[in-house]
């Protein structure tokens, strides 16, 4: 079989049943895991699919989609750390309050706090609660709840009650997609009742994404562009979609 038939098998395959494996697919045609990745990575430049840990997806379930965050934290990788450190510029003079949501680009934000000033950090997120509590210069506040397996934060009723306790001079939150017409959305409805509450309870709200997540729109929206006041993403950001955003009364940030 040549490359191009292989590539449209791939294509009608993952559309079909929605979600393939590497493997699977290795075996279906007979070559090796190296050359479908190379194939995946061909078909998504192509937008037939999506790429996702140990396969792919049909581009049809990505709205409804959610990676987990071993599989968010290897993409856009030196964006994301560009956008981390340049959030470091919003932190209050001084120290202050942080809410710090859950994500793969807060939790490098939350490795980069200064020694030299002290924080007060709430967060429901258990891989940034453990990278922080070791820390003299930080007192952490880890909310209460159940913790998703997905993204390693905890939601629920236990959470949200344990969010409104809190006041923060700044909520720094990630996102899975952010719009004008549906401002910011997660495709969980705990998450984004959790994320929602962190919104409420900052006196700021600094949101830090990756220039894919513009345009895309998941199934709960948990805050307008109304409720936030600074959006920090990377120079991938198409022209038109900043100047909607500054438009809208968000600053935006290219890091």
């Amino acid at each position: 079989m040549y490359a191009e038939e292989r590539h449209q098998s791939i294509a009608e395959l993952v559309a079909q049943r929605g979600r393939v494996s590497v493997t699977e697919l290795a075996g279906h045609f007979d070559v090796t895991t190296e050359t479908v990745r190379r194939d995946l990575s061909q078909l998504e430049r192509l937008k037939l699919l999506r790429r996702v840990h140990g396969g792919a997806v049909s581009t049809r379930s990505v709205t409804m989609l959610e990676p987990r965050l071993d599989d968010r934290d290897h993409a856009n990788e030196e964006q994301k750390e560009r956008i981390a450190r340049a959030a470091v510029a919003l932190l209050p003079e001084g120290g202050g309050t942080l809410l710090l949501d859950a994500g793969t680009t807060t939790a490098r934000f939350a490795s980069l706090l200064p020694a030299g000033e002290h924080w007060t950090v709430i967060t429901h997120a258990t891989p940034i609660a453990a990278m922080l509590a070791p820390l003299p210069h930080v007192e952490l506040h880890l909310l209460p709840g159940r913790v998703r397996t997905a993204t390693q934060a905890a939601v629920g009723h236990a959470t949200v009650e344990a969010v409104g306790h809190f006041r923060a001079d700044v909520a720094f939150l990630g996102t899975n997609g952010i719009t004008v017409r549906h401002g910011l959305s997660t495709p969980d409805p705990e998450e984004a009742a959790t994320k929602r509450a962190l919104v409420a309870s900052a006196d700021r709200v600094v949101v830090l994404t990756d220039a894919a997540k513009v345009g895309q729109e998941r199934m709960v929206s948990f805050a307008d562009l109304a409720d936030v006041d600074v959006l920090v993403t990377d120079d991938a950001i198409a022209d038109a979609d900043e100047r909607a955003f500054l438009d809208a009364g968000l600053e935006v940030i290219r890091a």
